[in-house]
């Protein structure tokens, strides 16, 4: 079993898995989990990194120059061994690059971090993908946390909502039984407030693309709330399997192919290019809150 890095400060304490530099555990000051359970029933994840793409491919085949390269739903670094690169007793750094089994899939080089701080009551996540290549690197990124819903707070799960930075009235993006981009649907959100419950989630994921806000809260009225942003990420994902005691909120760079997208993956919508020996950068914040 991998051993968990733990850093922490007096208010928050986390732990990641250098096993896809995957955020594990995040408690108070008093020891109580903001995160998933993990029950296999439901979803053995806790917060996977997605790269190089979100969601998933048109029979998961990705197109470069011409050739044919298999990548699965949300990439390879969720289930790739990062190397620890620093630590302390507040922050982390994990490092990976690519290797031959990547090259399989993915023809390109590159340099993947993920850093982990803890300043108070605040954890900051940072990703950098850099190109040591001398052609441009087209990738998406995207962050995955699974928080516990209901809150260990003692609000009832159906008491808990997100409630966005600005008004969110644009359609939501849908996906069929494949998990492809299929459809447009009215949004649940009223005015700037989702109230969650698991039939939101009866077909899936809820997408925001693009989403206005780089900024959200999650909680119930009344009690500690978890404080999200994102600068960086102009998709956003809200997922959750009717029944689990999580709801994953996932600020996304990238999104999965629509129905019958067949083109190269450099044209594909939430694509971005690093420019050789560049570096792409991104963040996300999470603050309890009293």
């Amino acid at each position: 079993m991998t051993e968990l890095i733990t850093i922490g400060s007096g208010a928050l304490t986390a732990a990641i898995n250098p096993l896809g530099a995957e955020l594990s555990s995040l408690k108070d000051a008093d020891g109580r989990e903001l995160m998933t359970d993990a029950d296999p029933a439901f979803w053995r994840g806790r917060a996977p990194i997605l790269f190089p793409i979100v969601g998933r491919l048109n029979d998961d085949t990705l197109w470069i120059d011409g050739e044919s390269y298999r990548m699965e739903k949300h990439g390879f670094a969720r289930r790739s061994a990062f190397d620890r690169a620093e630590s302390s007793a507040t922050h982390a750094l994990f490092r990976m690059t690519d290797s031959a089994e990547t090259r399989a899939m993915y023809p390109y080089g590159f340099l993947l971090e993920i850093g982990f701080a803890i300043d108070g009551a605040t954890l900051t996540m940072t990703a950098k993908i850099g190109n040591p290549g001398d052609t441009p690197l087209p990738a998406s990124f995207g962050w995955h946390p699974a928080f516990a819903w209901p809150l260990p707070y003692g609000a009832a799960r159906e008491d808990h909502r997100i409630v966005f930075e600005a008004h969110e009235p644009g359609p939501v993006r849908g996906l069929n039984l494949d998990g492809l981009i299929a459809e447009d649907r009215p949004t649940p959100v009223a005015g700037d407030t989702l109230p969650l419950a698991y039939a939101l989630f009866e077909r899936d994921a809820l997408i925001w693309n693009p989403v206005t806000s780089r900024a959200l809260r999650y909680g119930a009225s009344t009690g500690p709330q978890l404080d999200i942003t994102f600068p960086d990420t102009p998709r956003l994902g809200i997922w959750t399997k009717p029944g689990a005691r999580y709801v994953c909120i996932e600020p996304w760079h990238g999104i999965a192919d629509s129905v019958g997208f067949q083109g190269e993956f450099r044209d594909k919508p939430g694509v971005f290019a690093v420019a050789p020996g560049a570096t792409w950068a991104c963040e996300m914040r999470v603050t309890l809150t009293p």
